[in-house]
């Protein structure tokens, strides 16, 4: 009996440092592209107070963060992968979270938000910075939608994929 228990912890123990294992190698991408964003962002402006970091897969790549500029306002940067061009915004000139996922249902009927956040939309050669949301309709269908980060209105929308 004693034997049976050693050999249990022992599988136990196993599996749990390959679950450790797995999880931290699966972040460390994304880990890594946090601190190569903040670093890109600490080198060109004068923000600090990085609170909040996304990965926005669309047509290019883009690091999305949160910090506060010198006079304490909440921004957000997007940093392009490939060039590291920056596009810096105070939170209050732009749409909030919220405001964005009122249009979506002014506008469509979803059933379910999945998720929102931040992103790059390009429309006609001009990168606009948007929020994706993405959300699921009664019948089960996935959409997208994009809201323009300046305005509020529209930019794109992904239907029933």
């Amino acid at each position: 009996m004693k034997k049976w228990i050693i050999i249990i912890s022992a599988l136990f123990i196993v599996v749990v440092i390959g679950l450790i294992t797995v999880y931290y190698n699966a972040t460390k991408p994304l880990k890594i592209a946090e601190k190569k964003a903040i670093a890109i962002a600490k080198q060109e402006t004068q923000l600090t107070d990085f609170e909040e970091f996304a990965l926005y897969n669309g047509e290019n790549t883009y690091f999305v963060l949160k910090a506060k500029n010198p006079k304490g306002e909440d921004v957000y940067v997007w940093i392009a992968e490939k060039d590291n061009a920056l596009i810096i915004k105070r939170a209050s000139d732009g749409v909030s979270k919220e405001e964005a996922v009122e249009t979506v249902y002014a506008n469509r009927e979803p059933t379910e938000i999945i998720s929102v956040r931040l992103g790059v939309v390009k429309i006609q050669k001009t990168i606009r910075p948007a929020w994706e949301i993405y959300y699921r309709t009664e019948n089960g269908h996935s959409n997208y939608y994009y809201v323009d980060f300046d305005t509020g209105e529209k930019l794109r929308a992904i239907d029933n994929f």
